[in-house]
């Protein structure tokens, strides 16, 4: 896998091209964790964020949440509570749940899921989909780590999920409340990091009568919700809002578990489905 590090760069340069350069000290809500390797090293990035933060890192921490206070959502049109009370739980005590999953990929897509997940998901440990309905067929397992301020102020959460059957991480992401320039109430922004950059999404909260929370990351302008790519050449950034769109719905099932279903799209075709179980562990 190493002889493939090459396309790292290569990659990089890509978004470059066709990014935009911009000021991370002006554009702030696009300053995320990035990886100083190749590999995504979890302890490393989030380390390196306190650092940043003037803060420390609460590794694997019994209890902790993505968010801890569901009430910072909270803005125009939202009130958090009217979310269901399971689904603040699992948000504010998110290490607390188990979490089983299935995958459905779309037949179109699938080939090109495979490829970058040999190429770039599996080598480089961040955004490996699972392609298969048996790679998930244990479930997952994950892990909360609580980045703190120099107050002791959750600022960020890393939360780590890997397959079951075979330890293989699925995801490594950051994740906390932001706000656009331009909006009138937060988010929840989600930030993968890879080597001198990063995949942000952010995806803005909406709640229904029956209580379930959707979020979305739909189409539209630069420094609105949704997905970007940011890379970094030295001091110097560039970023480009790219064209994948993603939804999740948690909601109670007639048995009042916990399910999601989360889609993600490239422009208006489904690349791949994914449903969650949430049950307290």
């Amino acid at each position: 896998m190493a002889t493939l590090a090459f396309l790292d760069p290569l990659t990089r340069w890509w978004w470059r091209l066709v990014g935009r350069e911009i000021d991370i000290t002006e554009l702030s809500w696009l300053d995320a964790p990035s990886s100083r390797t190749s590999m995504v090293d979890d302890d490393a990035w989030m380390a390196q964020w306190a650092e940043r933060l003037h803060g420390s890192v609460e590794r694997r921490s019994p209890g902790a949440g993505l968010i801890p206070h569901m009430s910072e959502l909270a803005g125009p049109g939202l009130d958090p509570a009217d979310i269901a009370e399971e689904i603040r739980d699992f948000y504010e005590h998110t290490s607390a749940w188990s979490m089983e999953a299935w995958a459905e990929w779309s037949p179109l897509f699938w080939p090109g899921g495979e490829l970058i997940s040999r190429l770039f998901g599996k080598r480089v440990q961040q955004l490996a989909l699972p392609m298969r309905a048996l790679d998930v067929a244990r479930g997952m397992d994950s892990t909360v780590s609580v980045i703190r301020d120099a107050d002791g102020v959750q600022q960020t959460a890393g939360w780590i999920r890997r397959l079951r059957s075979n330890g293989d991480k699925v995801f490594s992401g950051a994740y906390r409340v932001g706000r656009l320039p331009a909006s009138d109430r937060a988010s929840v922004h989600v930030t993968f990091p890879l080597e001198n950059g990063s995949v942000q999404v952010y995806l803005r909260p909406r709640v229904e009568a029956d209580g379930s929370l959707w979020l979305e990351s739909l189409p539209g302008s630069f420094g609105g919700d949704g997905a970007y790519m940011v890379v970094r050449f030295g001091r110097r950034h560039f970023a480009t809002r790219v064209p994948v769109h993603e939804t999740f719905h948690l909601y109670l099932d007639e048995s009042r578990v916990l399910r999601t279903d989360h889609v993600l799209k490239l422009w208006s075709a489904t690349v791949v489905r994914l449903h969650y179980k949430l049950t307290p562990a």
